[in-house]
């Protein structure tokens, strides 16, 4: 049975979004991602490790993370450098790079769960024959952050989506690449979803804070005057 919109109940009901942040999640910066991995590290958290590393390296949504299969991530005996996955959104395929650390953690992972090709890499831990949940997935993010002293309202699953494109953005420019690292078919979603215009616009006011204009002691020449005088273009006459 439900509740009708004049029911008394349903009027003091909070909406789902009240006192939450809601918005894009922020994207980690290089310190924070290596402050994460220091703490998996030194917990001995091997799979988290590894999922974090996967995270950041495949920029794939959450529902497409946790159903990678190790046949996606090994040739032979070996991680791979290149992986291919069926993007459950489009249907299409997507492909990743996979950095020596992001081998490296996922090496010792899957020498440490074992099991088949077949098998996800990411287990449940209800049933283990099934994936990981991306409710769990979402926790363990959660879990993350917080324990480098970040706001866990302001991070998500999205964040490690959007770290390694934010990166690449920030130090070439190239939405382009961005762009296609996030298999968006509009380049206008890769602005609105990276929010470059905000973050452009606040590292310039950063910048140029406080600065005091400075006057030049030459005098200034005019354009018009100096593109006027006469310039020979032969040579002199010996």
């Amino acid at each position: 049975m439900g509740h009708s919109q004049y029911d008394p109940a349903v009027q003091e009901r909070r909406a789902w979004n009240a006192g939450k942040k809601v918005g894009a999640k922020r994207a980690l910066k290089p310190r924070q991602i290596w402050a994460i991995r220091f703490f998996l590290d030194r917990e001995r958290r091997l799979r988290d490790r590894a999922l974090f590393d996967l995270a950041i390296d495949s920029k794939l949504q959450g529902c497409d993370l946790v159903k990678i299969k190790i046949a996606t991530l090994v040739i032979g005996p070996e991680i791979r450098t290149r992986a291919l996955v069926i993007q459950q959104k489009t249907g299409r395929p997507v492909q990743f790079e996979l950095m020596a650390d992001a081998r490296a953690s996922l090496l010792a992972w899957l020498e440490r769960r074992g099991g088949t090709i077949n098998d996800y890499a990411f287990p449940s831990r209800i049933d283990h024959s099934a994936h990981m949940s991306t409710r769990q997935y979402a926790r363990l993010v959660d879990e993350w952050v917080s324990a480098i002293g970040l706001r866990r309202e302001e991070y998500g699953t999205h964040s490690l989506r959007r770290t390694k494109a934010s990166i690449i953005y920030k130090a070439t420019g190239n939405l382009r690449a961005v762009q296609i690292l996030l298999r968006h078919t509009k380049i206008e979603n890769t602005v609105r979803y990276l929010g470059v215009d905000t973050e452009d616009a606040l590292a310039l006011a950063e910048g140029t804070e406080g600065a005091a204009p400075t006057l030049s002691s030459k005098p200034r020449t005019s354009f018009l005057a100096s593109s006027s005088r006469p310039t020979s273009m032969c040579p002199p006459v010996s």
